[in-house]
């Protein structure tokens, strides 16, 4: 006897087997209502947060799981329409459901209907248990999918909300809005803030950036501008703090952390500005640093803006004369024409403590003194070549704006017959 079984065995096996599954399909879209109801129920005994959502949220998740369940049986009855069916499930969730449950959060409600289905239907057959799980893996990389694309969209979108916010602090138009693009953007500073410019990298890797600012205790917001990168770099301060943390690196000390970020050629650090939104006054001093510090032959890496003040001054920079003025002149003038007098002479002797003297009719220790005193109110040390050119700057813009002042306030004379 043949064990080969005949053709009208062969059709009535095939015949049975259609029989079987459609039997399946049937049944199984008969208890997918109760499926859906003990989904339900198992995710708010299983995940607090599911329990804790808004009525309508919780409805959302539920019209998921319900998709989810009516996919399979789908899928079941055609496995060639996994592209497109798996897909569909979350198509039936809100846009707003993909800002509010996160990746691990869906994973665990998939996990959770896929053990209800198993409990209620795998036990039905070998064949239908190895459906449910190749389809479940299906559904985990679309979730996968869809999560990664929302990621993608929200990181392009936080990057051109980035650009907008360094641009609009750069030129200096900041309106009412500025605020609520900064808080968009997770901006945690409430405390100091400046700006750091310098020359773009051929290949920048602004997450190391980040990483490094974490690491450093401060937010970065990055802007590349052509061939320029720029950095607003802010102190991640508690917003009820009243004042920055006492061991907190000074800016300059971060900015020579952030310094190999940055490609080659000149660095510059805007002054250190109270908030974020006075940002734009920082950036102004480190632009015109940036454009004039070749000026410099020997400029550190990085650089303070405002140790390039005499050579931004020369370009025309008006805040840089504004501060050379009011922070070297104004202050030596008001405490002593003697230290005026004195620092002038010293300069113009090329530093010379005897020639100085002399030219004073006083003794060397005195003009050591008056210097020492210099040095005291302004902060400046006229003894260091440097230094010496920047007071030398501050005291020549000084004695203009002075000269200017005097021209202005002086009277108007007039001759008999009224001409000047």
């Amino acid at each position: 006897m043949s064990s080969k079984a005949t053709p009208a065995e062969g059709a009535a096996s095939g015949e049975g087997a259609v029989f079987d599954k459609a039997a399946t399909l049937a049944w199984l879209r008969r208890i997918s209502g109760d499926l859906a109801t003990a989904t339900t129920t198992r995710l708010e005994q299983s995940l607090p947060w599911y329990a804790g959502m808004p009525p309508a949220r919780r409805s959302a998740v539920g019209l998921v799981a319900q998709a989810g369940i009516t996919s399979f049986i789908q899928w079941y009855d055609d496995p060639t329409s996994t592209p497109w069916i798996a897909a569909d499930i979350f198509a039936a969730a809100p846009r707003e459901l993909l800002r509010s449950v996160s990746l691990q959060q869906t994973l665990q409600l998939i996990r959770i209907t896929v053990e209800i289905v198993e409990e209620r239907v795998a036990s039905k057959s070998e064949d239908l248990r190895e459906a449910i799980l190749l389809y479940s893996r299906e559904v985990a990389f679309t979730a996968a999918d869809v999560y990664a694309r929302a990621a993608e969209s929200r990181g392009l979108w936080d990057a051109r909300l980035e650009a907008l916010v360094v641009d609009s602090i750069l030129t200096g138009e900041a309106d009412e809005e500025l605020p609520s693009r900064i808080a968009a953007l997770g901006w945690h500073g409430h405390g100091e803030a400046c700006v750091l410019v310098g020359t773009a990298p051929v290949m920048f890797d602004v997450d190391q950036v980040r990483r490094t600012s974490r690491k450093l205790g401060v937010d970065v917001l990055v802007g590349v501008q052509g061939s320029r990168l720029v950095m607003v770099i802010g102190r991640a301060q508690a917003a009820d703090a009243e004042e920055a943390e006492p061991d907190a690196l000074p800016f300059i000390e971060i900015a020579r952390l952030l310094e190999p970020s940055f490609g080659e050629g000149y660095l510059v650090l805007g002054p250190t500005v109270p908030a974020l939104v006075d940002a734009s006054q920082s950036a102004r001093a480190a632009l015109a640093g940036f454009a004039v510090a070749r000026g410099w032959r020997h400029a550190p890496r990085p650089v303070e803006a405002d140790d390039l003040l005499p050579e931004r001054a020369l370009a025309g920079d008006p805040v840089a004369k504004h501060t050379l003025v009011e922070r070297i002149y104004r202050p030596l003038a008001a405490h002593s024409t003697d230290l005026v007098t004195t620092l002038w002479s010293y300069l113009d002797n090329g530093r010379s403590l005897e020639a100085t003297a002399r030219e004073l009719f006083v003794h060397p220790n005195t003009v050591r003194y008056r210097l020492k005193r210099v040095s005291d109110v302004i902060g400046w040390d006229a003894t260091g070549p440097r230094e010496a050119l920047i007071l030398q700057t501050a005291l020549i813009l000084g004695s203009i704006g002075s000269a200017d002042a005097a021209r202005r306030r002086a009277p108007v004379r007039r001759s008999r017959d009224g001409a000047h």
